[in-house]
């Protein structure tokens, strides 16, 4: 089995649910932490504020919410160390582009999310929400391509999954 065919046997057990059906459910947060590439709003100081560019992430490992990130500033090309709390993401919308969101299908999945998967799955491209009734959910901020190949098997790889033949990598 190729490593397309796998992620493709796995994404099959997902929920896919109508984004019109997310709205409705309304009551969800979007967790979907920062990583290397986001487009964010800075409101830090009179002299480093506008939209940039995270270039990089240095964390406290003690506390998620000691993270600082790297932003290069679109305007003057200017980069600084900023506080997770002084970045908003910059979207077009607040759900995802896309018009299907997904669940993961099993709760191993669940579980490797809840513990540690945020940061890999933002990675891979995702946007994640938790919601009361579905617990988290997850979709795609972008149409026109292959998500195969630009999400889904990134997904596959960074879970650790390893259902597709070795040679095939």
């Amino acid at each position: 089995m190729t490593i397309r065919e796998a992620a493709l046997e796995w994404v099959k057990g997902f929920n896919a649910i109508p984004l019109s059906v997310i709205e409705k459910l309304g009551d969800f947060n979007e967790v979907t932490p920062f990583v290397v590439g986001d487009y964010v709003n800075v409101c830090f100081t009179d002299e480093f504020n506008g939209m940039g560019k995270i270039i990089d992430i240095a964390s406290d490992a003690s506390d998620e919410h000691d993270a600082e990130f790297v932003v290069q500033l679109e305007q003057d090309s200017a980069i600084g160390w900023v506080n997770e709390g002084y970045l908003e993401r910059i979207t077009d919308s607040q759900l995802p582009a896309f018009s299907t969101m997904w669940t993961f299908g099993e709760s191993i999945d669940d579980y490797w999310l809840e513990n540690g998967g945020l940061e890999e799955m933002a990675k891979c491209g995702f946007r994640i929400y938790e919601q009361e009734d579905c617990k988290y959910i997850f979709g795609i901020d972008g149409a026109g391509y292959d998500f195969y190949d630009e999400h889904w098997i990134p997904l596959y790889k960074a879970r650790g999954l390893q259902w597709h033949d070795k040679k095939d990598v």
